[in-house]
């Protein structure tokens, strides 16, 4: 699971969360912002992360962890 959390004083406004594949906004801010990145290019860049990074070393973390 791939978690991208975006803060502003201490507060969580923005998180992109790979499971629900897309941005989620946790204040009124952040809901505003999280609708424009799920419409534009922000959500193809970190699903590209996603596929370039975590899927394939996710073996090798999960095996160091274990």
């Amino acid at each position: 699971e791939f978690i991208d959390s975006y803060y502003f004083n201490q507060v969580e406004d923005i998180r992109f969360n790979s499971t629900v594949g897309k941005y989620v906004g946790y204040t009124e801010h952040g809901v505003k912002n999280a609708e424009t990145w799920n419409k534009g290019s922000e959500l193809a860049q970190e699903l590209g992360e996603l596929e370039r990074f975590c899927k394939p070393n996710a073996d090798l973390h999960y095996s160091n962890v274990l």
